[in-house]
């Protein structure tokens, strides 16, 4: 029929048609992202966390994403005095897990935190050796000899705060190859076999399952490190921030973590 009108007003009629077609798609897609999610589409949650809490803290964002949709939960791992160091500095984030409540004062001191910070887990120190033990480490007192590669974690990082006080506890004196800025990378050098042993969390040495072999020893008891969690307070989303918290202090968040070797508080 369009075909029988003569033909300004068949080009007029099109252009009429055409301009309409694009203000439906327009309107049709103001409440949605390009991805077609609706409500907080778009929103990230800004998480910085110990490096230790690599497997549990990477579960738990999907999980939060799945009951979220539309928002992501990027993190930010790490030793977590550095971690503390770049929230003090002004780094935007929304939550900080620290691997020890010292690295945690940090955080307090300078107001950065929002509302009192909870522990959340407890982990303890074991020493990983590769899986063939070239070292024959058997017990905690032969890290002491000169002959073995042992790697620790930096002083000022929480597992080589623990490891400092298993071998004072125990009264050895170890001298390392070398001091690692996370644990994650102290178990590194022995899956690398860089290294005869390493003194990590017991949780890496079991998230490493196959790779390396670990070996618990008595002392760590008395170097057992808490876990505390907080908001951040200039949190760019400071409502997704509180709702990841609830999560990892959850029943669900508390499962994840002890199936993963940490240990209630």
């Amino acid at each position: 029929m369009i075909e029988r009108l003569p033909r300004p007003f068949r080009v007029l009629l099109a252009a009429t048609l055409g301009a309409s077609l694009t203000l439906a798609a327009g309107c049709g897609s103001t409440d949605k992202d390009s991805s077609g999610s609706s409500g907080k589409s778009g929103k990230t949650v800004f998480v910085f966390a110990a490096a230790s809490l690599t497997e549990t803290f990477t579960s738990l964002g999907k999980t939060f994403e799945s009951a979220h949709p539309g928002v992501k939960v990027k993190f930010n791992f790490g030793g977590s005095s550095a971690l503390a160091q770049q929230i003090t500095q002004g780094a935007p984030a929304d939550v900080f897990a620290a691997a020890s409540p010292a690295t945690m004062k940090t955080v307090t001191d300078a107001k950065d935190a929002s509302g009192e910070p909870k522990v959340f887990v407890r982990n303890r120190l074991e020493i990983a050796v590769p899986p063939s033990n070239p070292g024959k480490v058997k017990a905690f007192k032969d890290l002491a000899n000169p002959k073995l590669k042992v790697v620790e974690c930096a002083p000022e990082v929480p597992c080589g705060a623990a490891a400092i006080k298993a071998l004072a506890a125990a009264k050895l004196k170890v001298k390392p190859v070398s001091q690692e800025q996370d644990v994650k990378a102290a178990l590194t050098k022995v899956q690398l076999n860089e290294a005869d042993a390493a003194l990590v969390y017991r949780t890496d040495v079991k998230s490493a399952a196959g790779k390396v072999k670990g070996i618990d020893f008595p002392e760590a008891a008395q170097a057992i490190n808490d876990y505390p969690i907080a908001t951040l307070a200039k949190a760019p989303q400071p409502d997704l921030a509180g709702q990841f918290v609830q999560l990892v202090l959850s029943d669900q968040g508390k499962s994840v973590l002890t199936q993963a070797g940490f240990e209630s508080p």
